[in-house]
């Protein structure tokens, strides 16, 4: 089967080169580097280093870590610019040494990251004729096309529908559609990370992704891009499921990304301890979830990490500053007891919680409070304080990377410091109480007999099979 279904598999043109259509998901915070990146090049595909705080090294060769010195979230924010500009320098010249002269390197930028077009234009100047492309989501990327042009190279925008490509067609991408590289279709139930659900799509009903994508093609032949390549990430694994895409007029030119599966690579930068867990995710322990501080669904493995988190949440009640209609019961909040009014239940509910243990108090944006351990309530505060901007907008410290710098709104406490936590898991931290993002398709590494025996393949060995459609 393996032949015949290797001569289905045609290569692509993408970021102006025949490759095949195998595309290295670009994750972040290290989870993709340039030695990952690299190996997917050389393997005559396309490798995509992450462009989000990437990791650099010093003279000797020593991980310089995310340490700030700045007294303010805006001195803080500056250093991470920095920081990210000079790791995904490395990490791309790396890739490129890597790949020699083989397949297409690309950059994956998350467009609501703190200073994220600031960080994209310092890697480019110092990268060019090295990065082949940029693929960009976690938003709308409008300026992502005239940034493109400005380095006269490809961009790469990561959608989940066709009105989504369409808005940024019709504003932006349209003006330069010589470089546009490909439209990455990102399914929102099934792909790891960050996912674009739209307030109109039920997170507990996913939907078949043919449809949308044959949907995304029409639109494309519409305007003139019948031979521009279609990506499909999320939820892709074995090839032979998806035959009946290849060679298909609805469907167009197409590749895959692969985001999930790479991960359990010998090249891959993650820490053995998250190799490991890899192996024991069963169906249904990837969580879809909206904790995330930039308010997007996100995909996680269910560990003890996301437990506290939900938990969190559960433990909330709306409150009052007055009494008034069912809030009549006082709470006395904060170090002064000024009485706060909630429902009789609620007050019960929240006498019953601090009895638990969790004794501290904490509002949210939405006038309510949640109940958290002291121990709890004090990494909470110290996380807020202690921001550095990672986030264009973040509703966990409500830092704003422009303007004001703050988004008006108070902190929440419900959601959590994304780039502490994928620091420490990337670096090493115990997997189970740190965030691991997580395709839905994870828990296929215990089930996929190429993974048996504790098999770890090479990049190249991967690629290989998944040529073969397994």
């Amino acid at each position: 089967m393996s032949e015949s279904f290797r001569d289905k598999l045609k290569p692509v043109i993408l970021s102006g080169k025949e490759v095949l259509p195998i595309v290295e998901g670009g994750k972040g915070i290290g989870a993709t580097n340039g030695q990952s990146a690299g190996a997917f090049a050389a393997a005559g595909a396309v490798g995509t280093v992450s462009g989000v705080n990437a990791d650099s090294h010093d003279e000797q060769g020593n991980l310089i870590p995310y340490i700030y010195h700045g007294k303010t979230r805006r001195e803080r924010h500056e250093e991470l610019v920095e920081f990210g500009i000079r790791g995904a320098v490395e990490q791309l010249h790396q890739a490129y040494d890597i790949s020699g002269g083989k397949g297409r390197i690309h950059m994956n930028v998350l467009w609501e990251m703190g200073g994220a077009e600031r960080i994209l234009q310092g890697v480019l100047e110092r990268t060019k004729g090295v990065v082949h492309g940029i693929t960009c989501g976690a938003g709308m990327p409008y300026r992502l096309s005239e940034i493109a042009a400005q380095y006269n190279i490809y961009y790469h925008p990561i959608v989940s529908s066709m009105r989504a490509f369409r808005a940024l067609w019709k504003r932006a991408y349209g003006n330069y559609r010589d470089l546009l590289g490909s439209v990455v279709y990102e399914d929102p139930w099934l792909a790891g990370g960050h996912n674009g659900l739209s307030n109109g799509e039920d997170p507990n009903k996913p939907q078949d992704p043919y449809p949308r994508v044959a949907e995304l093609r029409k639109f494309m032949n519409e305007v003139g891009l019948h031979d521009t390549p279609i990506i499909m990430a999320g939820g892709a694994w074995h090839l032979s499921e998806w035959e009946h895409w290849l060679d298909n007029p609805e469907i167009g030119p197409i590749a895959f990304q692969f985001g999930t599966r790479p991960l359990l690579t010998k090249e891959s930068p993650i820490p053995d301890r998250w190799k490991a867990k890899l192996r024991e995710i069963k169906k249904g322990d990837v969580f879809l979830n909206r904790f995330s501080p930039t308010g997007f669904y996100s995909s996680a493995v269910n560990n003890a990490f996301i437990k506290e988190l939900r938990e969190r949440n559960e433990r909330q009640v709306p409150f009052s500053m007055e009494a008034e209609g069912y809030m009549t019961e006082p709470f006395a909040f904060g170090p002064r007891g000024r009485p706060h009014y909630m429902t009789p239940d609620d007050k019960e509910r929240a006498d019953s919680w601090i009895d638990l243990g969790y004794t501290e108090a904490l509002k949210t944006p939405d006038n309510t409070m949640i109940f958290v351990s002291k121990e709890r309530a004090d990494e909470i505060i110290k996380d807020q304080v202690d921001c550095m901007g990672c986030l264009s907008h973040c509703r966990f410290s409500n830092w704003k990377d422009h303007d004001d710098y703050t988004t008006g709104k108070k902190a929440d406490p419900r959601s959590f410091c994304i780039q502490k936590t994928l620091q420490d898991i990337v670096h090493g931290a115990d997997v189970n109480h740190e965030l691991m993002f997580s395709g839905h398709n994870a828990y296929k590494f215990g089930q996929d007999p190429f993974y048996e025996n504790g098999y770890v393949p090479t990049v190249g060995e991967l690629v290989e099979r998944i040529r073969d459609g397994q």
